[in-house]
This record gives structure tokens, C-alpha cells and sequence, in this order.
């Protein structure tokens, strides 16, 4: 160190260093999780924070996830300000630090030594979240499609200390109790990585050094996302957009961004208050959209760490459907309206930051469960569809889109798992805008089920389409149906032996007009 700051190459190797615990601990919750919805499609986060709760380095896993974690260890500082070595937190309440209640999060404090009987010097948090197949409650994988009350999605884990009975005891409250405490073990195992890890390089590089270098690793985003606001034009942008209720009525979204020096506000005045439905969501989901479009735009390279989110003041009023009233219900806010409020702040920015046209707008989320006793099976999957293009480039098929950064579940995987048959997974071809360059197809997912057993889906961009850029045209509209019956956005029923339950996903808009040939 010189004069109290830390030189780049000592920076990078801490930064690199600490990118790679949050890689690990993500590849230990992956390969220990049982459940196809984690192991598979990889539903699941994992990151290091600062003593104070700063997102200091995540891996690159989930952005509603990732940008709404700080809250959740805020939410166990706030209940805990002098945590133990050993310590293990764990917390799904939307409103003390979760975004809805399948998303179950292990907060982890980390000390500088951390032998068991030593308290040491906190140092830091490690901290992993995952979305659980089921979470208890009335319905089956705690996504139903008409919830009212937070209470009607499952069971609301308040930020509390936890050991291994306090698991095995959770667990037992749900449905597919063995694969839900695999999934909370996987969890756990990934956290005791990131304390092992973290110990190491306390080890190697001495306490003093890391707690500066996590420092310098949040200025250094600062800076730089600083001087990427600071590039663009001052002004103020707008954009509007809506979501779908489960009725099929609009619920509008508003935004104006402000970009003033270095700085920008986002303000989300005029969007629609609270709904009865599901689609509300806490500050923190909204917070999480915001500064994912945001980075993405201006300076996706940067450390992805909460020294970028510095220069971003966030805005919405209490009670609307972007930071809604303790106990309303949130499970499609977390899904769906988040990954409206990023087509918006894309939007908004969209002519001075070189935006994408909209990409599919929706995560397309499925949930099926069924049979009873050891036969009995809960399943959630999300499904991807087509990206926006952007001024140089057409948008990929078949991917997830902006809030997830999930895999589709193969068939191999659903098969195995599951009474079902997949009669059909390919790119829906053409439902890409066309234009100079098209938007990215969206998939059809063909599902027999082969027992009786109950569905539930949560979609948007039913009625109206993703938007191309620079007169391209559109992306299709997705498509529910069942035995070739059109199906709501929102809706939740019974499939008998034979039914077929078909799902094509929107594609996503072109950028620029394509000229005639000739």
C-alpha cells in the first residue's frame, strides 16, 4: 500500500480473489442442491459483502437476486448488530430483506479469525439465496397465480438464527421435505465455502489489507460509474409501460430519469398504487431491476459491487405496486414486474445510452406438482425466449432475459424428475421482430402430463409484444394454451393423464428498419 491506497495489481489479485470465492460458493450450492429447479436451471445466487452490508463482489448469477441481497443483510445486521463466529441467518420475509418467499437466503457473518471459540474482528458477510421449489402455504411451489395476502404464498421466514434442527424443522413445514433440506444443506455448504475462503485470504493478505481492498473495490466501481453517468447527456427521460393483471387490466408503470453530472435519479411517480394481485413488489426488487439496467447500459465491465449503485438515487411511492405495504402479495413481483421495471429504465435511457429493443419482457413461470406420500412432486421452471436486438447485433433465441439469468431445464432432467413427457422444445420461429436486425425467437414447450396434477402459470406479454428500436418491428406476444384451448396470463388448473399444457414465449423486438432489397 502507498499513502493508505492500495496499488492496482494488489487490487486486482483481492478483487479477483474475491470474485472467485463468490464462483465457488455458487458451484457448491449447484452440485449439492437436489431439486432440478437449482441443480438444473441454476435458480440461485451467491456474493460477499462489507461489514456494513455493501455488496462487495457477487457472482454472475441472478440480478433480482443479487441487487436486492443487500437488504437482507441489512435486515440481519438490524437484528443482530454484534453477530457470533458460526453464526447462521436466514430470512424470506419480502419486507425485512427478501423479494418473495421461494427466494429463502443464508446470511453468514465473516471474521477475521475465525476459530470457533475466538470473536474476532467482523469482516464481512457471505451470503447465498436460492428459489425453492416449494415454501409451504396453500399452493404448491408458493407462486400461486391469485394471491392476495403475503400469508396465502407460504411460509414467511423472518431474519432469525438458524442450525441444523431449525433446518430439518423447516423443511418439514413444506412440501417434498427431503429435497427441501437438501436444497437448505446445499445452501449452508456454500456459506461455510465462502467463510473457509475468506479465511484464507485474511491468511494470506492479513485482515488489514483485505477490509482496505474490499474498500477500494467499491471506490474503484464508484469512480468508474461515476464517469460513465458523466458521459451521457444531462436531461431528463421518460418512458412508460404496463404490466398485465390476472383480470387482463393494465397496470401502468412510469419513470422519469435524471442525469445531472455524475449523478442520476430515477423516479417512478405515476405508477399504478398496489394492486389486489400478486404483482407488487418491495422497494428492494424494484432497487435490484433499477440498478441491473442501469449497469448493463453504462458500464456492464465494472465490478459488479454496490460502489456502482453510489451515483443512483432510487424513487417510489410508498404503497404503489413498486414498494408496496408489508403483507401484500408479491409472488409474480419478484418475477414479472421486476423484469417490467427493467424494460422500463432500459427504455427510458435507451437513445443516449445505445439501448437493445425489448427483449421478452416475462420469465414465463411454471410450477406443476402432484401425486402424494413419497410419490407426491412439486416442480418450478422458468423459460427463456427471445433478446432484444441491439444497433449491431440481432437478439439470441431461446435465452432468459434480464432479471434471470437462468437455464431452461432440459428435457432429460424433467423427464427423470417428474410424471411427465416433453412433446415438443423448440425456437418458435419468426416470433423474433424483423428488421436490420431481428429480435431473438422465443421457445415452444410442449408438456403431457402423464398423471393427474395441478398447474399454475405466471406470464407476461400476453396481450401486447416487446417493442423494437429504431423502426423495427415488435417481438410476437407469447401463447399459453392447453389441449389447443387459449389460456390467461395468470392462471391456475388441473391437468388430467393426456392433457397437454403448450407454452411459446415472446419474442423479442428488432432494432432498425431493414431496407427493402433491391
Amino acid at each position: 500500500m502507498n499513502g493508505g491506497l492500495i496499488d492496482p495489481i494488489t487490487l486486482s489479485v483481492l478483487s479477483g480473489g474475491l470474485r472467485a470465492i463468490c464462483d465457488e460458493m455458487g458451484a457448491v450450492l449447484i452440485g449439492a442442491a437436489h431439486s432440478p429447479n437449482i441443480k438444473e436451471r441454476r435458480d440461485c445466487s451467491t456474493a460477499l459483502f462489507e461489514p456494513g452490508g455493501e455488496l462487495v463482489m457477487q457472482a454472475e448469477h441472478i440480478p433480482v437476486h443479487l441487487g436486492s441481497m443487500p437488504e437482507a443483510v441489512g435486515a440481519v445486521l438490524e437484528a443482530d448488530p454484534e453477530p457470533g463466529p458460526g453464526d447462521l441467518w436466514i430470512l424470506n420475509d419480502p419486507f425485512r430483506g427478501g423479494t418473495h418467499l421461494p427466494d429463502i437466503t443464508l446470511v453468514s457473518p465473516l471474521f477475521a479469525d475465525c476459530a470457533a471459540s475466538a470473536q474476532g474482528t467482523l469482516i464481512g458477510w457471505a451470503a447465498s439465496r436460492a428459489h425453492h421449489a416449494d415454501v409451504g402455504g396453500p399452493t404448491p411451489g408458493g407462486m400461486p397465480a391469485s394471491s392476495r395476502r403475503l400469508e396465502e404464498e407460504g411460509v414467511v421466514i423472518s431474519p432469525q438464527l438458524i442450525d441444523d434442527d431449525g433446518i430439518v424443522a423447516l423443511a418439514e413445514r413444506m412440501r417434498d421435505p427431503t429435497q427441501r433440506l437438501a436444497d437448505l444443506r446445499a445452501q449452508r455448504a456454500a456459506n461455510l465455502l465462502g467463510t473457509r475462503r475468506v479465511a484464507e485470504l485474511v491468511e494470506r493478505h492479513g485482515s488489514e489489507l483485505l477490509s482496505a481492498g474490499m474498500s477500494a473495490v467499491l471506490d474503484y466501481a464508484e469512480r468508474r460509474s461515476r464517469a460513465a453517468i458523466a458521459a451521457l447527456e444531462d436531461g431528463t427521460y421518460a418512458a412508460e409501460d404496463a404490466l398485465e393483471a390476472a383480470d387482463g387490466s393494465p397496470v401502468p408503470l412510469r419513470v422519469e430519469v435524471t442525469v445531472s453530472g455524475d449523478s442520476m435519479r430515477v423516479d417512478f411517480a405515476g405508477s399504478s398504487p398496489q394492486v389486489e394481485g400478486n404483482l407488487n413488489c418491495p422497494l428492494a426488487v424494484t432497487r435490484a431491476a433499477t440498478l441491473f439496467a442501469i449497469r448493463v447500459l453504462i458500464d456492464p465491465d465494472a465490478p459488479p459491487c454496490a460502489g456502482g449503485h453510489r451515483p443512483v438515487v432510487i424513487d417510489a411511492e410508498h404503497g404503489s405496486v413498486l414498494d408496496a405495504r408489508p403483507g401484500a402479495a408479491v409472488a409474480a413481483g419478484n418475477v414479472e414486474t421486476s423484469s417490467r421495471v427493467a424494460d422500463l429504465v432500459l427504455a427510458a435511457l435507451a437513445d443516449i445510452a445505445d439501448g437493445p429493443a425489448q427483449g421478452q419482457g416475462t420469465m414465463n413461470n411454471l410450477t406443476l406438482s402432484g401425486g402424494e406420500g413419497d410419490a407426491a412432486f412439486t416442480y418450478y421452471e422458468t423459460l427463456g425466449g427471445g433478446q432484444g436486438a441491439c444497433a449491431d447485433a440481432p437478439g439470441p433465441s431461446g435465452v432468459h432475459v434480464a432479471m434471470s439469468n437462468t437455464l431452461n431445464t432440459p428435457i432429460e432432467a424433467l423427464e427423470a424428475e417428474l410424471p411427465l413427457r416433453i412433446r415438443r422444445l423448440e425456437l418458435r420461429r419468426g416470433s423474433g421482430g424483423e428488421g436490420a436486425w431481428s429480435g431473438g425467437d422465443g421457445i415452444v414447450r410442449e408438456i403431457e402430463a402423464l398423471v393427474a396434477m395441478r398447474f399454475t402459470l405466471i406470464t407476461e406479454r400476453r396481450a401486447i409484444g416487446p417493442r423494437g428500436r429504431a423502426g423495427g418491428a415488435g417481438g410476437e406476444p407469447g401463447r399459453n394454451l392447453l389441449n389447443g384451448r387459449p389460456l390467461a396470463a395468470k392462471v391456475e388448473g388441473e391437468l388430467k393423464p393426456g392433457d397437454v399444457l403448450r407454452i411459446e414465449t415472446p419474442g423479442g423486438g428488432a432494432h432498425g428498419r431493414r431496407e427493402p432489397a433491391g
